[in-house]
């Protein structure tokens, strides 16, 4: 049926050159990239959300929730590293954000709302839909969800949830991060059905202020819950419960310090990396220099460690450092690390090392849950009278219940990544198949590609992911 699809503009099937599936941070700027090369092309977006450049991340309205980088390292333009602190001060010098006065840092090393980042995202792409109107090119924003995506003939044909199709010469799945609280799973534990969002500020405050909340999970996002639960005047215990009870680190900005890696290529394992970056942190310490410095050296060359090991090393990599990795390298915006540590300093925020093991019979009026205390072989019930999910990011789509990543599955269109995280795909970021075949047609920027290059998720990475896959497309869009 596919390959009879109207192509006369009745309506039944819109044409595009390229099809952006997710108009979050990642779709934005693959958008904004393709508008400012050369050439007429026009672009789709199709995102659900009534604006684009927000995603799951940015669509945050509370000014507590960060970014948990400063300014100076969050550019969505690969080739400026300041852009954003120049956005940010003319957007303060504009009478915006006059909280920011309050912080006696400069505007380089500012860590601004999630929402205001969004802002700037969706100036950049303006901007680039300003460009590209000079070529006569066109970024337009389908509010839809895809449900199914087939190839037809020379072409990607996009099924959306309102019976719309959308027809274009090539595919982009930029779907961003399925945040494990807003994600329904293929195998539920019921949770999520329970569960709080953890930033859903109107929610909390319908909360008895001096009730006990419990928060399964002890990274960013129970930063982020426990920011939601200050804001909605909340008082009450917090009982935090993850596997290993670790908590991410606070940001900070510290001296520059040499590029080790860049000047010895020799440590390609999980194992040599560590032993380097333990006696690299020493070195500094032992020079009053703050241990963050060398850690923040090997954020450039991740991709490049990551892709260069072995299967076997990577397993050992997440079975047994990625907990500490995440905790030391996804660090806390300073000001939501300084509740966190007064709340477990005045004992009302407690964290525990223990397991969701699942729901539990409650009484009315309570919820409760099963915990396994690290170390302990038994189960413990725990009582509270809200839940919040906190667990961060499902990047298994095999777990993921939503149509398009299902039926990508189903089909073989798509397999999953290494150690099932996001999907596969070779450098140039060509999704494989079942069969390990390369698509001409399908592509994946951002998230998705999380197993094949470990940190695909910043906005350095996204932005210039965005950056290299413009041009691929535009010169695929030459050849064909």
């Amino acid at each position: 049926m596919e390959a009879t699809l109207d192509r006369q503009g009745d309506g039944t099937t819109r044409e595009a050159d390229v099809l952006i599936i997710g108009g979050g941070l990642s779709g934005a700027m693959l958008a904004a990239q393709l508008l400012r090369l050369p050439g007429r092309r026009e672009v789709l977006v199709v995102e659900p959300r009534s604006e684009l450049g927000r995603g799951e991340a940015y669509s945050a309205v509370e000014l507590g929730h960060t970014l948990n980088g400063n300014a100076a390292r969050m550019s969505v333009d690969p080739d400026n590293a300041d852009d954003l602190t120049q956005w940010l001060t003319a957007f303060i010098e504009a009478g915006h954000w006059p909280e920011s006065a309050q912080q006696s840092v400069p505007i380089s090393e500012l860590f601004p709302p999630r929402g205001m980042f969004g802002l700037y995202v969706q100036q950049r792409l303006a901007e680039a839909r300003e460009w590209g109107a000079q070529n006569g090119s066109t970024a337009e924003h389908v509010r839809a969800q895809v449900v199914d995506l087939r190839f037809c003939d020379d072409a990607v044909v996009l099924t959306l949830d309102d019976g719309q199709r959308l027809r274009g010469c090539f595919a982009v799945l930029a779907t961003g991060m399925f945040a494990a609280a807003r994600t329904p799973q293929t195998q539920s534990s019921g949770l999520n059905a329970a569960a709080l969002d953890p930033w859903d500020v109107a929610a909390m405050r319908q909360l008895d202020p001096q009730a006990t909340v419990l928060i399964i999970g002890s990274g960013l996002t129970m930063v982020d819950a426990v920011v939601s639960l200050e804001q909605a005047g909340h008082r009450g215990p917090i009982e935090v419960f993850s596997r290993h009870g670790l908590l991410p680190h606070v940001r900070r900005q510290p001296p520059a310090w040499v590029d080790f890696l860049a000047e010895d290529h020799s440590l390609r394992s999980p194992r040599q990396l560590m032993r380097a970056l333990r006696e690299q942190c020493r070195q500094a310490q032992a020079q009053g220099i703050d241990w963050q410095a060398p850690l923040d050296t090997v954020r450039a060359h991740i991709g490049r460690l990551w892709s260069q090991a072995s299967d076997v090393q990577r397993r050992q990599f997440v079975r047994h450092v990625r907990p500490w990795w995440e905790s030391h390298h996804h660090r806390s915006p300073p000001l939501s690390a300084e509740l966190v540590a007064r709340l477990h300093e005045e004992g009302r925020l407690r964290i525990h090392a223990a397991s969701f093991k699942g729901l539990a019979a409650s009484e009315q009026g309570t919820l409760s849950i099963s915990i396994r205390r690290r170390g302990e072989s038994g189960l413990t019930v725990v009582q509270g009278a809200a839940l919040i999910n906190s667990s961060g990011i499902e990047y298994d789509w095999r777990r993921v219940a939503r149509p398009l990543p299902q039926q990508l599955l189903a089909r073989g269109l798509v397999q999953p990544g290494p150690l099932a995280l996001g999907i596969a795909a070779r450098p140039d970021g060509a999704v494989l198949d079942a069969r390990g075949e390369p698509s001409s047609r399908l592509f994946a920027m951002g998230p998705p590609l999380r197993g094949m290059w470990w940190e695909s998720t910043a906005v350095t990475d996204v932005a210039s992911q965005a950056k290299a896959l413009a041009a691929r497309l535009v010169e695929l869009q030459t050849q064909s």
